[in-house]
């Protein structure tokens, strides 16, 4: 009889220590889970060079988890998403870095500084806050949740808020046609660099090009409709000049561009001028393209206007200009 209560302790015994271990187990493996995630929070290899709207693969996902690491709700799908810009825009907002929707270094930079500290007090979306619901103008095009990317696609469909004013306007250092500071001077500044670099490269060509519009404020446009629709009725006005809202010029991303020897006019006879033959042959090595292309009126919307250059960086300007793309196609592509 001894003998059998002797046997149950040793048997309760090894059941007791055998439990006890496996909740320490337990309590540690759950605490190096934690510990990992948190290590590998840290240590997100967050991709070189640059990614924008429409790339995909590892890289993108390494920088989707990233962005969730510091606070952002979006998914980790590996495709540069409307909500990856967004997230990546708002970021660049807040830390007064260049407002593109592109991840760069310099974004990369930051980025890495907020993962390497206590991000709790971090307020994704502070300054771009996302829309619970789209939002369309009266005439019903879509406003656009996030007027500040580099790749906005602003036309006859989708529409600029009113009171967007871009953040970085700057005066391109390149000749204009007139003396007056005017706004239709102004450029983004992640525009006005590369315009430079287009008119330096066009007068060591012996080229001589000219600026005559760029920014165009809310206001503006309404004047500049108003005035079409009196002179030539509401449909021909609508082929050659924008709704309020519905103009790329408010953007801060275009500009209108000549030549003396069509005096300074913005015609469709610029095409055949030394400078905007060369214009449409080298545009895209500065990162732009000749936004309402001939023969793509029937997507456009738009009459053909050779003299019209939207900065979209180099990346997406040449796969536009190589392709005989519009705007419209290469983001719907």
């Amino acid at each position: 009889m001894k003998r059998k209560y002797i046997i149950s302790f040793i048997v309760l015994l090894f059941v007791f220590v055998f439990t006890t271990a496996c909740a320490d187990s337990d309590k540690h493996s759950a605490k190096e889970e934690q510990n990992g995630g948190e290590k590998e929070g840290k240590n997100i290899q967050l991709p070189e060079g640059e990614l924008q709207k429409l790339d995909s693969g590892q890289d993108v996902k390494a920088l989707q988890q990233g962005l969730k690491k510091i606070g952002y709700q979006i998914d980790s799908s590996g495709k540069f998403d409307a909500a990856t810009v967004w997230a990546i825009t708002d970021l660049q907002l807040q830390h007064d870095l260049s407002v593109t929707g592109v991840y760069s270094q310099e974004t990369a930079k930051m980025i890495e500084q907020l993962l390497a500290k206590d991000t709790s007090s971090y307020q994704p979306g502070k300054a771009l806050p996302a829309k619970a619901e789209p939002v369309t103008t009266n005439d019903g095009s879509n406003v656009l949740a996030n007027p500040h990317e580099q790749l906005a696609l602003v036309n006859k469909e989708n529409a600029l808020p009113e009171d967007y004013i871009p953040v970085d306007l700057v005066t391109p250092n390149v000749p204009f046609p007139f003396k007056e500071d005017l706004p239709k001077k102004k450029m983004r500044d992640i525009a006005a660099p590369a315009l430079e670099e287009l008119f330096a490269a066009a007068e060591k060509e012996g080229l001589e090009l000219y600026a005559q519009s760029g920014y165009r404020s809310y206001d503006r446009q309404v004047n500049v409709f108003n005035s079409n629709v009196q002179s030539l009725g509401e449909k021909e006005a609508n082929l050659v000049s924008a709704r309020p809202g519905e103009s790329e010029h408010q953007t801060g991303l275009t500009m209108d561009v000549t030549s003396p020897d069509i005096n300074f006019d913005l015609t469709t006879e610029f095409a055949n001028t030394d400078e905007g033959k060369w214009l449409a042959e080298h545009a895209a090595d500065y990162g732009f393209i000749i936004r309402f292309p001939k023969g793509k009126e029937d997507i456009t919307k738009y009459q053909y206007e050779p003299w019209h250059i939207r900065y979209v960086g180099k990346k997406a300007a040449k796969e536009i200009m190589e392709n005989n793309l519009t705007l419209e196609e290469y983001l719907t592509k």
